[in-house]
Formats: C-alpha cells, sequence, structure tokens
C-alpha cells in the first residue's frame, strides 16, 4: 500500500494539492485540488483573502478522505516576505496586506535613517525589494503602530496556515530569510537589528529548518477533514522547495526557477554579503539544509500574465508564445526595472518603456509578449555573467524549473542568448521540493542527493541547445 504525502502549494494566482508517493523509486504525482487566489483591495490596501485561502486549504485535504488516499504528513508553501500579526489570544489583527502593496513606497529611506543601506545587506545577504518584510513592518510602525503594539506574534503566511493546522506558532527558515531580517551567520533572526529597527522582539517567533514535524493536526482540524496526519515545515518559502527540487547533479547547480517570477542562480554553502554580491543586486536566501539560494530576483512571466488578462482574451500561454515567435520586433526592455512591479496596465508601461528609449512601440498581444520574452532571455543571460564573475565558477548548463519550463520558445531564447544548453523541467518543482523534504523528514529518502537524483529519474526533462 502507497505511502502518500500531501504538498499545498499556493501560489499569488492559485494553488494546488498534490499527493506524492513513491513507487519503485520514482516519484508519483496526483493533483487532488486546485483554487484560485490573487489580490484583493481591502481598506484601500491590496490584500490575500487568508480566510479563503484556510476554507481550500481544508477543502483539498477532504477531497484526500473522500479518495482514500490519506497522506502521513502536509504541508503548505507560498511565496516570501508577506506576515500576519496576532494578539494574545491568537486572532489575526489587520489585513494580510500583500507584498505588490504600496505602503513600503518611502520605507527604505526610513530604515536607512537608522541602519545604512551597505550595512543592512551586509548583515543579511538578501537583495534589496521594496517589498521586503524589513520594510513592510516601518510601513506598519509609521501608519498603524498601534497594531504592532498589540501583536504577540509574527507568522509568514505559510506558517499562518500551519499554526491553523497544527496550532504550533513556529517560523519556517527558508521563508523567514526572505524578509531581510535574519543573519545568514547564526541562521536566526538579527534580533541587534530587530532592537534598532524598534521592531517589538516578542513577536518573532523561534526559526526551524525546513523538515521540522510541528505535530499532529488540530483535534477541530481532524473532525473537518476526516482523518489525522502530521504538520510538517518542509522548505515554505515556494522558491526554496523548488531549488530543492533542481535535478542536478552537480553540488552547484545553475538554475532559473520560473513562474510569477524568475529566481536565477545557484547555491552556496557560505552567504556571499560582500559589497560587489549587493551592487550586483544577488541575494542570499536560506535553502533547505543550511545552503544559500545564490540568485537574482527577476520580474519573470508575472510581465506575460499581466499582458494576457489585459489583451490576450481566450488565448493560451501557448498560442501567446506562437504568435510571439512570429514577431520580428527587436525591442528590449529591463525587466527588473521597478515600473513592472505593479502597474495599472503591463501593456500600456512595456510600450511607454520602449517609446521612452526610442524603441520600436510593440503593438498587439504577439508583439509586447515578443518584447517581453526576448527581454527576459537577455536579462538571463546578463545574469549568469555576472554569477559566473562573482563566484569564479563556469557553468556549462542551466536547469529551469516550475512552470515557466513549459514555455518552449523562452527556452529556446535562453539558450541562444546564453550560449548553453537549457534542461527544462519538471514544471511542479515547487510540489515535489514540498514533497521530497517531507519524505527526507520521515525518511522514506536519505537526504537531498538522493531526493534529486529521485526526481531526475521521475520526470521528463526537455533539452535545448
Amino acid at each position: 500500500m502507497s505511502t502518500y504525502y500531501l504538498a499545498i502549494d499556493i501560489g499569488a494566482s492559485g494553488g494546488r494539492h498534490i499527493l506524492g508517493s513513491l513507487l519503485d523509486g520514482r516519484l508519483e504525482l496526483e493533483e487532488i485540488h486546485r483554487f484560485p487566489n490573487g489580490m484583493a483591495e481591502r481598506d484601500g490596501e491590496y490584500v490575500w483573502d487568508v480566510d479563503e485561502l484556510f476554507r481550500q486549504i481544508k477543502a483539498g485535504m477532504k477531497k484526500c478522505r473522500e479518495s482514500g488516499k490519506i497522506p502521513v504528513s502536509v504541508s503548505v508553501d507560498t511565496w516570501g516576505v508577506d506576515f500576519i500579526l496576532l494578539d494574545r489570544d491568537g486572532q489575526r489583527i489587520g489585513n494580510a496586506v500583500a507584498y505588490r502593496d504600496g505602503r513600503t513606497k518611502g520605507m527604505d529611506s526610513e530604515v536607512y535613517r537608522i541602519i545604512g543601506e551597505e550595512e543592512l545587506y551586509a548583515r543579511t545577504g538578501i537583495q534589496k525589494q521594496i517589498f521586503n518584510t524589513v520594510y513592510q513592518l516601518m510601513a506598519l510602525k509609521k501608519r498603524h503602530g498601534e497594531q504592532l503594539e498589540r501583536a504577540e506574534k509574527l507568522l509568514m503566511i505559510p506558517d499562518y496556515f500551519h499554526y491553523l493546522l497544527s496550532g504550533r506558532a513556529v517560523t519556517e527558515y527558508t521563508n523567514a530569510t526572505t524578509g531581510q531580517l535574519v543573519s545568514p551567520d547564526t541562521k536566526t533572526w538579527d534580533f541587534d537589528l530587530i532592537r534598532r529597527l524598534e521592531y517589538p522582539e516578542r513577536i518573532f517567533q523561534k526559526l526551524v529548518p525546513p523538515g521540522t514535524v510541528l505535530g499532529e493536526l488540530r483535534k477541530e482540524v481532524q473532525e473537518e477533514v476526516g482523518f489525522a496526519c502530521a504538520v510538517v515545515a518542509a522548505a515554505t518559502h515556494d522558491t526554496g522547495s523548488a531549488v530543492a527540487a533542481v535535478p542536478a547533479d552537480s553540488d552547484t547547480p545553475l538554475y532559473i526557477s520560473s513562474g510569477t517570477w524568475s529566481l536565477m542562480g545557484t547555491e552556496l554553502k557560505e552567504a556571499d554579503c560582500s559589497c560587489r554580491s549587493r551592487e550586483h543586486n544577488l541575494t542570499n536566501e536560506g535553502g533547505y539544509g543550511y545552503r544559500f539560494r545564490y540568485l537574482k530576483n527577476i520580474m519573470g512571466l508575472w510581465m506575460i500574465q499581466s499582458v494576457k488578462k489585459e489583451i490576450g482574451g481566450d488565448l493560451s500561454y501557448g498560442e501567446i508564445c506562437g504568435l510571439a515567435e512570429k514577431c520580428t520586433i527587436s525591442s528590449i526592455v529591463d525587466c527588473n526595472d521597478d515600473r513592472f512591479l505593479a502597474p495599472r496596465n503591463m501593456t500600456e508601461e512595456v510600450q511607454a518603456a520602449c517609446r521612452e528609449s526610442g524603441l520600436q512601440v510593440p503593438e498587439g498581444i504577439g508583439e509586447v509578449a515578443c518584447v517581453i520574452y526576448n527581454s527576459l532571455a537577455k536579462c538571463y543571460a546578463e545574469t549568469i555573467r555576472e554569477i559566473e564573475t562573482i563566484t569564479g565558477q563556469l557553468y556549462d548548463k542551466i536547469h529551469i524549473v516550475g512552470g515557466g519550463s513549459n514555455a518552449d520558445y523562452l527556452n529556446r531564447l535562453t539558450a541562444r542568448e546564453t550560449g548553453i544548453p537549457v534542461y527544462a523541467g519538471p514544471a511542479e518543482a515547487t510540489a515535489i521540493g514540498n514533497l521530497i523534504v517531507q519524505m527526507i523528514s520521515r525518511g522514506d529518502l536519505s537526504d537531498l542527493k538522493e531526493a534529486r537524483d529521485c526526481v531526475r529519474r521521475s520526470f521528463d526533462i526537455v533539452t535545448y541547445v
């Protein structure tokens, strides 16, 4: 009889429940439930509907019971930086504000009045992103200080769901590091930094490594979903899980976790918090086994997703790729420009960027997509050169994992621009990484090397040269 594990992978646009099991040394996946997600405007803020997300978490778990496939453990992964505040009674304070909300505008300057940008990077190794937790907390302190005064706990989004499932309030390491408040040396909160910023120390919960068993489902949850199982904090940052699932045969693979964001980098055993690393805007996010995900956040397929909603009509992503491939427009935009983070209209923003640079302005979904795809590929090539310069290592292949690994046109452009082979797949890397960490935790896989070997055996990898 198969042993099942449940990964609940929630992204900015949707979530899914994936059951995983091992059969003859190969990982088998089954999607049990899928549901939508997205930011909504409430009280003048862009927020996540975490109540609805938790209802969907339980709805998918009920489907496991209905199918007769009861998991031995469950883990939730999501994006990083966003958090929930709880009062002394465990009740949520305020909204679950989304990272694309404008509340952090100008908060970098407020933080730098206390600690300079250079010192902040040297202490945390984390790339400056205006939505990092360190800036979100400054926005709360300045605008809603009463919320921080009432708060007893801060939990990252997946930690909050694990708290609702298990009753245990801890913070998983890989997700915590994204917020720019964790020391890469001690692998725990930088409380000296927190005190200097005058954030309440009491709200920061114990950090635990990925693979930590948090306990059993709370009795109320057991009764509602119809079974009992362990709750595990896998690598709860989605990129942390995706990188764990990179089917590499090297300790220092070059990868792109391709989805809403493109996270491009390698793995390091020690963080690089040097000035040169900061100047290249590279980040040292925590990974499984206390490896560091040394990478750059690139705007990614968020741009294509936005354009599809605006002018793509009923076209599929594959059809959009097909139209883009037929275009000859050579205009390029800077994918890392903050103007593309949350524009009111992505299509118009891309057009404006081209116009301001004196380049041909794209018209229609095909040309706009062509500009975005070509811009991403060139950005990937530039990032590889930066990483090679800093690490002193040359890379002979790129692993692309995540939903973007299915973007055939972009994969071919990436191979062309970088001049090295691209190995695309698996597309479900985040859920797979979540699952294999649970399996390592229980002993069904011995370590990360065996897990990655298993991934390589289990899924088709497409090569582009």
